[in-house]
């Protein structure tokens, strides 16, 4: 059954009450996750893929079909999204890699490592309109084995990288993150945001997001922070069309409009930690949070390619 409406907003500016629908519930539709993560809509098929990374299994919502198993084992998949043909593009803790679902089911990989070297655990990742896949590769996947298989950081860096699946080309791009975690292009994709989740395991260290720009579409420049959380860390975020930034936090969704200013929240009794916009009309804010996937409706149009 949806929430109450009224005590789900924490409005601080017009702006977010222009985006959020009073009367709009939160809808819990799922409740069987260990750590919910990575949704990704399929337009196409009117379904919700995301991740439950402990459960090592990846499982499919569909509207009024309820909910299945979408692959099992997983190998502790994170971070989702999908190029612009459709295919699937994930985060595998397990394999230390990014892979592609091509459309007969057959599993590519994209990158595994970076000059000899493993990755440590790709963890987010968003295509650009060029087909460059983008991807950060922080350490959680391997701090323990809870979300995938504990070892020793092969990279001297937590690094943000630019993959140029055509080429096979591999470049960082930014390499002074303490860990990089999710990530999202501007509308015009003119900038990059990366969050800083590295406060998860050190209250001294950063929970921000970073803003780069974007230079001839293979490099990033004038990196500067964003945004601050003031409660929990950033993980995954998306950006909707009028380049306003929803990010999980810990205690909801927070709203940043795109000069940097918090402007509400959707408040969560669970830690958020990861979210997506989808439904026909893009206008629905699908949010995985610990151990559950929420939904509610916005007057928001998501950013979504395909």
């Amino acid at each position: 059954m949806p929430n109450d409406a009224s005590s789900l907003y924490e409005i601080y500016d017009t702006r977010f009450r222009n985006l959020v629908v009073p009367s709009a519930g939160l809808e819990e539709l799922y409740s069987d996750c260990r750590w919910a993560e990575g949704p990704v809509w399929f337009a196409d098929t009117g379904c919700l893929i995301w991740s439950d990374i402990p459960n090592e299994r990846m499982l499919r919502w569909v509207p009024g079909g309820g909910v299945s198993i979408y692959r099992a084992p997983s190998n502790f998949t994170n971070g989702n999204t999908r190029d612009r043909q459709g295919r699937l593009i994930s985060c595998e803790h397990g394999g230390r890699r990014v892979t592609r679902t091509e459309i007969d089911g057959s599993i590519t990989i994209l990158a595994d490592s970076y000059k000899g070297q493993r990755l440590n655990s790709p963890n987010d990742v968003v295509v650009r309109s060029d087909g460059t896949v983008w991807f950060t590769d922080p350490t959680y996947g391997i701090l323990s084995n809870y979300e995938g298989y504990k070892a020793e950081p092969e990279q001297a860096t937590r690094n943000v990288y630019r993959l140029d699946p055509s080429k096979g080309e591999l470049d960082v791009v930014v390499e002074d993150f303490a860990q990089p975690n999710g990530l999202a292009f501007s509308p015009d994709e003119t900038k990059l945001y990366v969050a800083d989740s590295a406060a998860s395991h050190d209250v001294n260290a950063p929970r921000h997001i970073r803003v780069f720009d974007l230079v001839d579409g293979r490099k990033l420049a004038n990196g500067r922070v964003f945004c601050n959380i003031d409660a929990g860390v950033p993980d995954g975020f998306r950006a909707d069309v009028e380049g306003n930034i929803w990010t999980s936090a810990g205690d909801g969704v927070h709203c940043f409009a795109a000069d940097g200013t918090l402007i509400g929240k959707i408040k969560i009794s669970q830690t958020v930690a990861n979210l997506t916009f989808g439904g026909p009309r893009r206008n629905q804010l699908f949010i995985t949070a610990t151990r559950s996937l929420y939904r509610v409706f916005t007057t928001a149009t998501g950013v979504q390619m395909p």
